[in-house]
């Protein structure tokens, strides 16, 4: 509609087109700003989908690249990438690969045609959508090739079970800030690939969201489910040390009773300076936050007093004030063993769960495409095929990988209940299924990790506060047997080491292979594969038969 013209103008069938497009448009405004994942319920998710699929069905943008008018050719970009973003956090990975192939076409038609500022800003969003969609380092191929997509959201069942019987906090998790400062990450809009990824591990997978249908209207902005299915979410991008304890105090503030704050630290470490003899929590660095100054390498080019501490770092002791409630700390940083100089002054359940300070060379190299600590976090799979150089993996065997994996979380949780002497911060917040899985999914980190034969370091290790007992977990020769066999699944035995010794349980042993004659000619094996050479040479039996 022109400036000259007046709604009586426009015929009935056009005005009508008008109205809808509008009104579909005030709407997936008021919808998208609610998914910077502040309120975590997937029915807003869901029917901002629906409005931008329809303004894309029904061609509402159609005319736009006929009318030499920049402005609204802008408006269309911007709606492609809004729409992108929504089906990335619904994982529909399909259709953004068509999206990002319009959007594409799109721009190339916008740069030919206009001579605007913003056509590298423009080039410069397909390439980080494209690198985005291509960060996961291995992919699950079917039959014919054809790449699968998987959620790697909490499906119903996927948690271990609590035992019967055991006690456990009734602690749930409430709220978490999921922050982003890592230079070079794959990113998209405000959202880096780790963000995403920590922000998947944090939601329920929606029932039959495939098949769900929605209608307009049906659920106002302000309108609330009555039961919250996922916890409360900021999503917080290069935030300044002002903006981020805002969020953290707002957080803290309206945080129920018997409920759990999460803080996610995906940043560039900064180390202190200095060397002072008492050591206390601004002693040891910490995290990065946004600076306007020049920042190389997580270190800043303003020289300082070495005896002042960094201002624009989050020190340990910047969340003492936040223990006065329960808090769960995930630090994926290359700094991150600061946050083990905690003090729980007031006895509230805390645990800090620490990515590796160092990795391999071949890890640091895939660092662009995000942490592996992270990965492990969202998709343990995912995390162990990469760590052990696989590309690609058949859909049948990942199915059957992931069916093991479940039955090592199984043990993992009993080895976590059953322990005598772990921390009961850690049984506080096992009650809750998102801190369970996340605190499951670390121990098998780690235990991976010990056992990988280029992480020799022990600065290359996840740690925790408090530490976990290892020999009951991490280092839990269940565990590494666990690790090893899933190795031997996915044929990457040659990346693993085994444990120094082997702790055979013989009688298991011998009813599996009852023509091995005794047990003592296998006393002085002292490697995985040692061990199966020689079974298979006693019983004439294939080596794989080892690892079923």
């Amino acid at each position: 509609m022109t400036g000259t013209e007046t709604e009586d103008d426009i015929p009935l069938g056009e005005r009508k087109t008008v109205t809808d497009f509008c009104y579909l448009l005030d709407k997936s405004k008021q919808l998208f700003n609610g998914l910077r994942l502040r309120t975590s319920e997937t029915s807003y998710l869901n029917e901002a989908f629906s409005f931008y699929s329809a303004i894309r069905q029904r061609s509402y943008y159609f005319q736009v690249n006929k009318e030499d008018r920049p402005e609204l050719v802008v408006k269309k970009l911007r709606y492609y990438a809004r729409y992108i973003v929504v089906c990335l956090l619904l994982n529909k990975m399909d259709l953004v690969k068509v999206l990002v192939k319009e959007l594409s076409e799109e721009i190339e038609d916008y740069t030919q045609r206009f001579n605007t500022e913003d056509q590298l800003e423009w080039n410069l969003v397909l390439q980080e959508v494209a690198a985005f969609v291509e960060a996961d380092p291995v992919v699950v191929l079917n039959d014919n090739n054809s790449v699968v997509v998987f959620s790697n959201r909490m499906l119903e069942g996927s948690t271990p079970p609590l035992e019967q019987g055991m006690v456990v906090g009734q602690l749930i998790l409430a709220d978490a800030l999921i922050i982003g400062n890592c230079n070079n990450q794959v990113k998209f809009s405000e959202l880096t690939i780790d963000m995403f990824r920590m922000l998947q591990a944090l939601e329920r997978e929606p029932v039959n969201l495939a098949t769900q249908t929605f209608k307009q209207g049906t659920l106002e902005p302000n309108e609330k489910p009555a039961k919250r299915e996922n916890p409360h979410k900021y999503l917080l991008y290069k935030p300044t040390f002002s903006q981020l304890f805002t969020f953290l105090s707002a957080s803290f503030k309206e945080l129920p009773a018997n409920s759990v704050l999460l803080v996610y630290l995906s940043a560039t470490g900064i180390f202190p300076t200095g060397h002072s003899d008492y050591e206390g929590p601004y002693d040891f660095g910490g995290v990065l936050t946004n600076t306007n100054r020049d920042v190389v390498n997580g270190e800043t080019m303003q020289k300082r007093n070495q005896l002042q501490k960094e201002m624009h770092c989050l020190h340990p002791g910047d969340l003492f004030p936040f223990t006065r409630k329960p808090l769960f700390v995930i630090v994926d940083s290359s700094n991150s063993t600061a946050y083990k100089n905690f003090t729980n002054l007031f006895g509230q359940p805390l645990v800090c769960l620490l990515s590796p300070m160092v990795y391999p060379k071949s890890v640091q190299d895939q660092s662009q495409r995000g942490s592996l600590f992270t990965l492990f976090l969202y998709s343990p799979l995912l995390a162990f095929s990469s760590m052990c150089g696989l590309s690609s993996v058949r859909r049948g065997l990942w199915d059957r990988a992931q069916e093991f994996l479940c039955k090592v979380y199984r043990d993992i949780g009993q080895m976590i209940s059953r322990s005598r002497t772990i921390d009961q911060a850690f049984l506080q917040f096992f009650g809750d299924e998102f801190l369970r899985l996340l605190l499951v999914r670390f121990v098998f980190c780690s235990a991976a990790l010990r056992l990988h034969k280029l992480f020799r370091e022990s600065r290359s290790f996840p740690e925790s506060y408090p530490e976990l007992p290892k020999q009951d977990t991490v280092e839990s020769s269940l565990l590494q047997k666990h690790v090893l066999e899933l190795a031997a699944m996915l044929d990457v035995q040659g990346a693993l080491d085994s444990p120094p010794t082997l702790d055979f349980q013989w009688r298991d042993l011998r009813s599996t292979y009852p023509r091995t004659p005794h047990p003592f000619l296998l006393l002085n094996v002292r490697s995985s594969q040692q061990a199966k050479v020689c079974l298979a040479q006693i019983t004439r039996t294939r080596v794989s038969t080892l690892t079923r």
